[in-house]
């Protein structure tokens, strides 16, 4: 077998440093590193060219992720400052606080040497826990908006945005995100085609940038206004007994009339069907991802019972949400 070619030895214009948090979630970690893996060789030889990227452990043992697999680390912490970007893998948040001294360190002196830091799905939570994000604004995903809040105080997290960059702090809400935040970063060191051209290998057909909203609403609620953002991720963040809209609105600083007429402008719809139609569609997803019952997913998205689901869902849908999984099956 022809050996490959070696990778040629200029320097990448792209260099990350990656510290897996115990218990990071793998997705984030490889939507991150395959982005960069695809922008950094022409074809599929996955050579270390335009970019290269490293795993970091003071240890030296492999980092266990939450599904269970371990990744064995490329390189010791040494000097950050031989990186563009560091960037932090959060995942279960049990697990957050077990980051080590050494690892806690480096990204200290990440910090002082004014290397930016990224903090990727829970990644953001490692980072504020050692005081590395006070001042900035952070990005967590709208599932973990609550938590952070339980867990710190002085900074209100984004939870209505995809990633946010602010100076030198990167941070994302993981999953797609994650890819997302990656292909920023090869756009704005290596080139737009070069980031397209990595997602669409992954076959990540939309690019997005900060202040796009987190993946997940549906395409008629997408919207760039972020009052309709934020009043969306309110309605997210608590499905199971949603607040209306005049809740919303108070929540948001704004009079009902305000959050009515934004909402009209940017979907066409009233809040009340906006909220509706978000909560159908979460409730499309559990249908068809999941074993629940219709009563399990009337609770988990809000509804009165399963009757009340049922009757929202077949006026919209057509179809009751039992023949709708069915026809999934088919």
């Amino acid at each position: 077998m022809k050996e490959p070619a070696a990778a040629p030895t200029q320097p990448a214009r792209l260099s990350i440093g990656f510290v897996l948090v115990p218990g990071f979630t793998l997705s984030a970690y490889a939507g991150f590193a395959d982005v960069l893996r695809l922008a950094a060789d022409e074809g599929d030889r996955s050579r270390p060219i335009l970019c290269r990227w490293s795993i970091l452990s003071g240890a030296g043992e492999p980092i266990r992720a939450s599904c269970g697999a371990r990744l064995a680390p490329d390189e010791a912490l040494g000097d950050p400052a031989r990186f563009d970007y560091v960037a932090v893998i959060g995942g279960l948040l049990d697990e957050i606080e077990t980051l080590g001294a050494a690892e806690t360190a480096f990204l200290r002196r990440a910090a002082t040497a004014r290397v930016p830091l990224a903090g990727v799905c829970t990644g953001a939570f490692a980072l504020h826990r050692i005081g590395l994000l006070q001042g900035y604004r952070c990005c967590v995903s709208w599932f973990h908006h609550d938590d952070f809040l339980d867990r710190f105080e002085g900074i209100v997290p984004v939870s209505d945005e995809a990633f946010v960059v602010d100076r030198d702090r990167l941070t994302c809400a993981g999953g797609v995100a994650s890819a997302q935040l990656a292909a920023f970063l090869v756009d704005r060191h290596i080139g737009r085609a070069t980031a397209r051209k990595a997602l669409r290998i992954m076959i990540i057909d939309e690019t997005l940038g900060p202040g796009d909203p987190q993946p997940g609403l549906p395409l008629e609620l997408a919207t760039r206004d972020p009052l309709v953002r934020r009043a969306l991720s309110q309605i997210q963040q608590h499905l199971a007994a949603p607040p209306g809209a005049a809740e919303v609105a108070g929540r948001l600083g704004v009079g009902r009339r305000t959050l009515e007429r934004r909402f009209a402008a940017a979907t066409g719809l009233t809040p009340a069907e906006a909220f509706m139609r978000l909560r159908l569609a979460h409730a499309k997803l559990l249908l068809g991802r999941s074993g629940r019952s219709v009563a399990q997913i009337a609770a988990e998205t809000g509804f009165c019972d399963a009757s009340h689901l049922i009757r929202a869902f077949r006026k919209r849908e057509g179809v009751t949400p039992d023949a709708w999984r069915r026809g999934l099956a088919v």
